[in-house]
């Protein structure tokens, strides 16, 4: 998979991109797994919230909540690692 980031928040620490062999769009941030490694976690979003987030970059703090709580794993484009981390 080939992630690339369009916009990001270097406060509130997410990406929203394009995975460009499937065109997938997503919304990303960093993960900790303490002791482990560090890595992202890249969640599907729809064309119209594509649109929407790199319009607004605000407008994506709902989902990224969600996201971070673990509570939109449907979306997940990578399955994460048996020890999983928590957001950084």
């Amino acid at each position: 998979m080939n992630f690339r980031d369009i916009k990001f928040s270097r406060e509130n620490r997410f990406s929203i991109g394009i995975e460009e062999e499937s065109g997938k769009y997503f919304i990303s941030f960093p993960v900790t797994a303490a002791g482990f490694a560090d890595y992202e976690e890249y969640y599907e979003i729809s064309d119209e919230e594509f649109l929407k987030f790199t319009t607004d970059l605000d407008s994506a703090l709902e989902l990224l909540k969600l996201c971070r709580e673990r509570k939109e794993d449907q979306r997940l484009l990578v399955d994460p690692p048996k020890v999983r981390g928590v957001p950084c």
